[in-house]
């Protein structure tokens, strides 16, 4: 799935106050962080990964990595955070109709 441009405006509204669940340290993408970013995903669907001092990967690389690892969409990459959003079985956010 991949977002519109209004849906990620949207999405990146509403991560903006949103505290990191997920850290992605020296060990960088491994099956612990895909397990743990994959159960927040399932909670919370809209979620913020922050990239640790410690990660030597480029922070888009690692983005792409983990997104594809969850089947998730990177919503935004700013700074050492990125967004990360998957739809969940209740649909707790409603997202922009595309035209």
């Amino acid at each position: 799935m991949n977002l519109t441009g209004k849906q990620a405006r949207y999405l990146r509204g509403l991560g903006h106050h949103l505290k990191p669940v997920v850290m992605v340290g020296k060990d960088e993408v491994n099956e612990a962080i895909i397990a743990a970013t994959d159960e927040a995903l399932n909670s919370h669907e809209l979620i913020k990964v922050k990239l640790q001092e410690g990660c030597l990967g480029d922070r888009k690389d690692v983005a792409a990595e983990l997104a594809s690892a969850t089947d998730a969409c990177v919503a935004q990459i700013l700074g050492k955070n990125f967004l990360l959003y998957r739809e969940s079985e209740e649909k707790k956010i409603k997202l922009p109709t595309a035209k």
